[in-house]
């Protein structure tokens, strides 16, 4: 198993520190992570942010936004599998993701229903990446069923589908798989939960 490179302020490694330790630490590491993005050697770049739903794993390569994972997928484990399918250069830089938190905090606070951020979709193939580019259709407060996106995705009888592309859905959130429920109405499944899914139907609902 390939191991990601991991900031040891992520751990308990070295710990515990003195405020002046973890101070120089922490500036020691962020001159890491500008010198390796100058290099082109930092593949993808991470941070986590807290938000109503729980704290959220953001990362990104070059090329855009490439995941956004809930606590509960296991935010190590999510780290190993970008370190193995996508580059062992994975690296705790939050300047990269900046606008990504940003434009995520914005849309929590009530003030953006559409994210203007590049997206980096490798994570998803096939026909799991022709559903993930039907989701922005469905607009901000408004929601469609599992048939209706397996026909917009241009195959009507892969409801079951539909489901596995929004269940593995690389960027939660982001990409809003939230809004995908059930022909007869009821919410449905969500990878962040039933809770979570709820909490952002709601907040849609509300604006």
């Amino acid at each position: 198993m390939t191991t990601p490179l991991r900031d040891p302020s992520d751990g308990d490694l070295f710990a515990p520190l003195s405020p002046i330790e973890d101070h120089v630490r922490a500036r020691l590491h962020a001159r890491l992570a500008a010198a390796a993005d100058k290099a082109g050697i930092l593949d993808v770049a991470y941070r986590t942010i807290d938000t109503p739903v729980g704290p959220l794993l953001l990362a990104a390569t070059e090329q855009g936004l490439v995941r956004v994972a809930y606590a509960r997928e296991g935010h190590d484990k999510v780290l190993e599998q970008l370190a193995e399918g996508v580059s062992p250069r994975v690296l705790r830089a939050p300047g990269r993701l900046d606008d990504a938190a940003r434009e995520i905090d914005e849309y929590f606070a009530g003030r953006r229903r559409l994210f203007d951020l590049p997206l980096d979709l490798r994570l998803a193939r096939g026909f799991r990446r022709a559903v993930l580019s039907c989701l922005n259709d469905i607009g901000y407060g408004s929601t469609a069923s599992y048939a209706t996106v397996a026909a917009a995705a241009g195959s009507p009888k892969a409801v079951r589908a539909v489901g596995t592309a929004c269940a593995t859905n690389p960027l939660p959130v982001v990409v809003p798989c939230h809004r995908v429920v059930r022909s007869d109405g009821t919410i449905g499944q969500y990878v962040g939960g039933i809770d979570a899914k709820k909490t952002l139907l709601g907040l849609e609902a509300a604006a």
